[in-house]
């Protein structure tokens, strides 16, 4: 099997990063990409873990150095994905699960045309309203701007393989766990499939002389 990119995009309280970290407890196949971002740490954010967080010189050396295979501007701070960490777990035969917004996408779907990408849609307004205002991050006006976003992102849908509604976190994840597992399962990714082929076949006629020995018996 062939690692790939497995891109999950939603707006900001869409439940992307949160599904992207429930897959990673249940699949030992799946690896997950820490990105990097020049706003504040949030209280209860590990470096390293939530994300790799960078000043804004720090990132623009990344950046004009090439070590970012997506970068994007959102609510005033940068955000990327760092090569090195694609590179990491592909080269532990694990996928790799993105949870970037919907510029980002468009610049991985350049760089691996590969890459699966699926859009996690809040199954109303109001309840993607909610959960940003359970976060208590933000005030209105910052939650205003969020929802203008959002109502933007929205129109970028058809640019996606999939969609999945994320009314329950573990139906949304089922449903994210699906499209893995079918996507793992397309020739195009079996490298594997020749050589079992030529043995199946090889098999086939080894038993059909078997039938013919035991016939003329």
């Amino acid at each position: 099997m062939t690692p790939f990119l497995l891109v999950l995009s939603s707006p900001s309280g869409g439940g992307k990063t949160t599904i992207a970290r429930r897959l990673l407890d249940l699949r030992a196949d799946v690896g997950y990409s820490v990105s990097a971002t020049t706003r504040p740490r949030r209280a209860g954010e590990v470096d390293g873990s939530d994300y790799h967080f960078l000043t804004t010189a720090e990132f623009a050396r990344r950046e004009s150095a090439g070590e970012f295979i997506e970068t994007a501007t959102y609510n005033g701070h940068r955000y990327g994905t760092l090569r090195s960490e694609i590179t990491r777990s592909f080269s532990a035969g694990r996928h790799v699960v993105l949870d970037i917004e919907v510029e980002g996408a468009r610049q991985v779907r350049r760089h691996f045309p590969n890459a699966v990408h699926v859009f996690v849609l809040p199954p109303s307004a109001q309840v993607l309203l909610e959960r940003l205002r359970g976060r208590q991050t933000e005030d209105a006006a910052a939650l205003r701007r969020r929802m203008g976003h959002a109502a933007d992102e929205f129109q970028a849908v058809g640019e996606y393989d999939y969609a999945v509604v994320n009314d329950t976190l573990e139906a949304a994840v089922a449903r994210v766990m699906a499209i893995l597992d079918a996507e793992c399962s397309r020739v195009a990714r079996r490298a594997d499939l020749p050589a079992l082929a030529e043995v199946l076949r090889a098999g086939v006629y080894t038993a059909m002389q078997g039938m013919e020995s035991a016939a003329e018996a």
